[in-house]
C-alpha cells in the first residue's frame, strides 16, 4: 500500500530537529572561523596563539561529540576549499600541511572528546577533565606535525607546546565555564 509517504521521509518534528542541528553545526563552524582571526604571534614559534582551541573545545562540549566533531570537520572543509577561515584569514591545503596543520587536523577529535566527556556533565570536575583532555588531543596533533616537519620532537615541544601552556590552561577554564553556562540550554539539540 502506498499512503503517499516515502519510506525515508522524516516526520515534521524530526525535520525541525535535523534543521536545528544543521544550523547549529554551521554556526559553530563560523564561531571557530571567527576565533581564528584573533591571532597573536609567538616569538620563535611558527604557530600563532589564537582562540581556536577555546572555540573548538566549547563547540564540542556544547553540541556533543557527534555534532561538535561535525562542526569542526565542516570548518576544516571550508578552509581546505580555500575560504579564509584559518588563522589570520588564511585557507587552503598548504596551510593544513604546514606547521599549524596538526592542530587544525586535531580539532574535530578534540571537539568529540570534549563533547563525549564533558558535554552532558553537570559537574565542574567532569567538564574540566573533558576540556583538559581535548586540549591534550590538540597539542598532541600539533606537536606531532611540528616534529615530523622539523625532525626534532624536543624542538616541537619547545615551540609548539611550552609557549601556549599558560594561555591554554585559561582556555580550558573558559571553555568549561561556557559549557556549564550554555550547555543546559542546548541539550535539546542532541
Amino acid at each position: 500500500m502506498n499512503d503517499g509517504r516515502h519510506a525515508g521521509a522524516l516526520a515534521p518534528a524530526d525535520r525541525w530537529l535535523a534543521g536545528r542541528r544543521a544550523f547549529a553545526v554551521g554556526v559553530a563552524a563560523l564561531v571557530v572561523a571567527a576565533s581564528a582571526q584573533v591571532t597573536v604571534p609567538v616569538p620563535l614559534s611558527p604557530v600563532p596563539m589564537t582562540l581556536q582551541p577555546l572555540a573548538a573545545i566549547a563547540v564540542g562540549g556544547l553540541l556533543g561529540a557527534a555534532l561538535g566533531g561535525s562542526a569542526l570537520l565542516l570548518y576544516l572543509c571550508l578552509g581546505l576549499l580555500g575560504l579564509p577561515v584559518f588563522a589570520g584569514g588564511s585557507g587552503g591545503l598548504l596551510h593544513v600541511l604546514g606547521p599549524t596543520g596538526g592542530y587544525l587536523l586535531a580539532f574535530p577529535a578534540a571537539a568529540a572528546v570534549a563533547g563525549r566527556l564533558g558535554g552532558d556533565a553537570r559537574s565542574l570536575a567532569r567538564v574540566l577533565l573533558g576540556c583538559a583532555l581535548a586540549m591534550v588531543v590538540i597539542h598532541a596533533g600539533g606537536t606531532a606535525q611540528l616534529a615530523l616537519l622539523g625532525g626534532d620532537a624536543g624542538a616541537a615541544l619547545r615551540v609548539g607546546f611550552v609557549p601556549f601552556l599558560t594561555g591554554d590552561l585559561l582556555k580550558i577554564g573558559l571553555a568549561a565555564a561556557v559549557i556549564l553556562g550554555l550547555g543546559p540550554k542546548l541539550r535539546t539539540l542532541r
